[in-house]
């Protein structure tokens, strides 16, 4: 799942339990999140003269072995002067009923604000690299919106985010079919996590066996 993508690029323990596991626990965070995303898959198909609005696309990509569903993709209409100037080739697309070239621009909504991590950004290009495949079209940037400051932040898909896109995906995979537990280590982020009771990061962190846990248990406990 494309959205997994972005789990593992956050934590890679959050994605064991999630995708392999099977567990998920709930948070208020995980019900904002929730509540955006199908309050924006709810609102109708928009059609203007220079932009059509699509939301809750399903795309894959065959190469990279993920599938998801985007939150919008706005197709903009690419004018004459902008495919000369300013547009790379292969920029832009037909649409069915529509006269010229549009680009597509995915759109991903986020509750709060943007994270230290890139795990949005990279989330945002693994749609784009599913568009990219499925319409044979560049796609160069898209934008993430955020629910806090309630604004539009413009992601471009240079290189480097491309690389450490694919390099997730294929991480994902290896961790699929090793199909093996990883252990959390306790971060500032995990106060956030609505998986906290399932991790237990500060319990279960690397170099501390069960019985390291037992006996400063045992010694916190005793009495003098």
């Amino acid at each position: 799942m494309i959205s997994g993508i972005q789990h593992l690029s956050f934590c890679e323990r959050q994605w064991v339990l999630i995708h392999l596991e099977q567990k998920w626990s709930e948070n208020r965070f995980t019900a904002e999140g929730r509540n955006l995303h199908e309050k924006v898959h709810r609102e109708d198909t928009e059609s203007r003269r220079t932009k059509k609005i699509a939301r809750g696309l399903t795309v894959c990509s065959f190469k990279l072995g993920l599938i998801g569903q985007t939150d919008v993709v706005e197709f903009h209409s690419v004018s004459p002067e902008d495919k000369n100037q300013n547009q790379k080739p292969n920029s832009g697309m037909p649409l069915p009923g529509k006269k010229g070239l549009w680009q597509p621009i995915p759109v991903e909504f986020k509750r709060g604000k943007p994270k230290m991590e890139p795990c949005d950004e990279i989330q945002l290009c693994a749609q784009a690299l599913c568009l990219e495949e499925m319409l044979d079209v560049l796609v160069a940037f898209g934008i993430l919106y955020y629910g806090q400051p309630k604004r539009r932040f413009e992601v471009r898909f240079d290189e480097e985010l491309r690389r450490q896109t694919r390099r997730m995906a294929e991480r994902m995979h290896e961790l699929f079919s090793a199909r093996q537990p990883t252990v959390g280590r306790f971060d500032k982020k995990c106060r956030s996590c609505s998986l906290q009771a399932e991790c237990l990061p500060k319990v279960m962190r690397k170099g501390r066996s069960v019985w390291d846990y037992l006996a400063a248990q045992c010694t916190q406990t005793e009495t003098p």
